[in-house]
């Protein structure tokens, strides 16, 4: 690609310089060479020889010998400078009606001229304008304005060559099934032959679809990369414009030159901000996003994917897509990119652990164990992170320590060093985090406890209870839920029992177990009343934690008491059996939280030594 120049201001003041010189050399008079007065002293005494008198200016010619006391001495000498002979002269016309007397009584020779202004007025503004409109052109050219009114038309993708992108599947980890499905479009493109003998049709389109951060635009330089195809990469949004047909416009010129340098992938990024279904926006067919759309179908029945151009597209929204888009034909194969695993999450570290330098005790195993739920860019970030601590403290190499940091940053939040807490609400908050962590430790299918801490984090969170779950777990028990009830409550109970009294700290727990149990009841079908029935509740996005568009209640209001009697039931047992176990370990509850009072953070061990300590019968 050609290189942009980078714009200057010096440019401007360059032009505009060179146009005033233009416009003060044409336009304005010049200085004249003698004044007025010396001019009408010469006259009278006969050594002008003739004149052209104008409407503005008087002209003549000059005897150069005997001119002391009839001039400035500094303008004798301009005179004598310039040679023997008659000197040409000028001054500016005075209103003076005795002039032609007086040049008749000296016996001047004179004549009249008419001055013809149209040519300086052409040069001192027309040529101007000239000059300027040719260097607005030249600038706007070498800044390669794509995005100007004059080629709006004009598509905005990227042109990446194979070295220019530098990514392949050696750079793509933790998604192994994903790549085993893209490494048939690579085939296809280095060797077409290969399907075309058998008479076999290489897909049009692959939609990748996946929560944010787990690599879709990766995947598909890594594709670009390892074809060693040109990779034409855009995002949706860059279609759409204010004026109505740039959008269709792009399309056909992006797929034209696609069609140019084929075999050749075209990548659009977030495809739901163009593809998404028609019909839904109040301006019908002439909204401009639904022409956009309308071409790019057009144009993906259109071309032949014998040439070699292949169209791949990511989303993390494909609920809300045109179906004409995902029918065959266009986007034949969606390729699902989930969440990694607990390998996974090992193989994404390992990629980009490359470029730190870690210290021989970094266990990314078992990183990888305590971040459940991170996608690629998560962990990406988590790596950075470390570095950035270990950096930051001087260490020739991140040591498991940074890594156990960055996790609680990125999980919990930015420690509030400065925040100062009473030591009630401190006393409060170590009861609490304590009542978390003995009741996780007390139930046989909660996640094991690996800190507590009693420093505020983030925005709100004034302590917190990390747990680490011994595997990537797909499908939940009754049991495991009812557990997980029960650890959400351990704070609150803990409160209750110790200054029988409670705050405002659990206020977030006691929302996630309202929501725990409401999904319980009206989802899984774990309540005895209602049985074998769920009641949808509003949809949400497929790979985003967002609600969708609100749907009706389909059942009465005496099905609606019923569940929010069984949701009230089972948070009260949840209660219950959280408060008979915490009464059983008062003794070590009281020891947890003085450990937290007097260290602030409980790491597993000490958590093993507290729970050692026998409990009251």
């Amino acid at each position: 690609m050609e290189k942009k120049q980078r714009f200057s201001l010096w440019y401007f003041m360059a032009t505009f310089l060179i146009l005033l010189i233009i416009e003060s050399f044409l336009s304005s008079p010049h200085s004249e060479t003698i004044s007025y007065s010396d001019f009408k002293r010469l006259v009278k005494a006969g050594k002008v020889v003739d004149l052209t008198i104008g409407e503005r200016t008087i002209t003549g010619r000059l005897k150069p010998e005997g001119l002391e006391g009839l001039l400035p001495q500094e303008k004798i000498e301009e005179i004598r400078k310039a040679g023997k002979g008659e000197h040409r002269f000028f001054t500016l016309r005075v209103d003076d009606p005795s002039l032609a007397q007086e040049l008749e009584a000296a016996n001047v020779r004179f004549s009249g001229r008419v001055e013809n202004t149209w040519f300086s007025t052409l040069l001192s503004w027309i040529l101007p304008a000239l000059i300027f409109f040719a260097l607005w052109a030249f600038f706007i050219k070498r800044m390669g304005a794509a995005s100007g009114v004059m080629e709006l038309g004009k598509n905005k993708a990227k042109v990446y060559m194979e070295k220019q992108t530098g990514v392949t599947f050696d750079d793509v980890a933790g998604i192994d099934e994903a790549k085993e499905e893209l490494m048939e479009v690579v085939t296809f493109l280095r060797s077409p032959e290969r399907y075309r003998r058998l008479g076999g049709k290489i897909p049009k389109g692959v939609l990748l679809v996946g929560p944010p951060g787990t690599g879709k635009t990766l995947l598909a330089k890594a594709v670009a990369g390892e074809a060693e195809v040109p990779f034409f990469s855009m995002s949706g949004s860059d279609f759409v414009e204010m004026f109505v047909g740039v959008g269709a416009a792009r399309v056909r010129d992006l797929f034209a030159q696609a069609q140019k340098k084929a075999p050749c992938i075209i990548f659009i990024d977030e495809l739901d901000a163009l593809g998404k279904a028609r019909g839904l926006n109040p301006m019908g067919g002439h909204d401009e996003r639904e022409q956009t759309l309308n071409q790019l179908l057009v144009e993906m029945d259109g071309f032949d994917t014998n040439t070699g151009v292949i169209i791949m597209a990511a989303t993390n929204r494909p609920e809300i897509l045109d179906p004409a888009l995902l029918r065959p034909g266009r986007f034949d194969r969606h390729v699902a990119i989930d969440r990694p695993d607990l390998q996974g999450r090992e193989k994404i570290l390992r990629v980009h652990a490359r470029q730190i330098r870690l210290a021989p005790a970094v266990d990314l195993s078992a990183i990888a164990a305590r971040t459940p739920g991170f996608v690629g860019a998560d962990l990406a970030n988590l790596v950075n992170e470390a570095a950035l601590l270990a950096a930051r403290k001087g260490k020739e190499a991140v040591e498991m320590t940074d890594f156990d940091e960055a996790i609680d940053r990125l999980v919990a939040g930015l420690e509030k060093k400065t925040r100062v807490m009473n030591l009630k609400e401190k006393e409060i908050v170590a009861y609490h985090e304590a009542g978390h962590a003995l009741v996780a430790e007390s139930r046989p299918h909660a996640d094991r406890v690996t800190k507590v801490s009693i420093i505020p984090r983030g925005v709100a969170a004034l302590g917190y209870t990390q747990q680490q779950p011994t595997e990537d777990r797909y499908l939940l028990t009754k049991a495991e839920l009812l557990d997980r009830l029960d650890v959400l409550l351990g704070g609150r109970v803990a409160e209750e029992l110790v200054f029988e009294d409670i705050s405002t700290g659990a206020q977030n727990d006691l929302q996630r177990a309202t929501d725990l149990a409401r999904h319980m009841v009206m989802q899984y079908g774990m309540s005895e009343h209602l049985g074998l029935v769920t009641f949808e509740e509003p949809r949400t996005a497929a790979f985003l934690n967002m609600p969708m568009s609100p749907r009706p209640r389909e059942y009465s209001e005496q099905t609606a008491q019923t569940i929010d009697a069984e949701i009230r039931k089972l948070l009260t047992d949840a209660h219950a059996r959280v408060k008979e176990t915490l009464t059983s370990k008062r003794q070590a509850l009281e020891a947890l939280a003085k450990l937290l009072l007097e260290r602030e953070v409980v790491d597993r061990a000490m958590l093993k030594q507290v729970l050692a300590i026998p409990t009251a019968t």
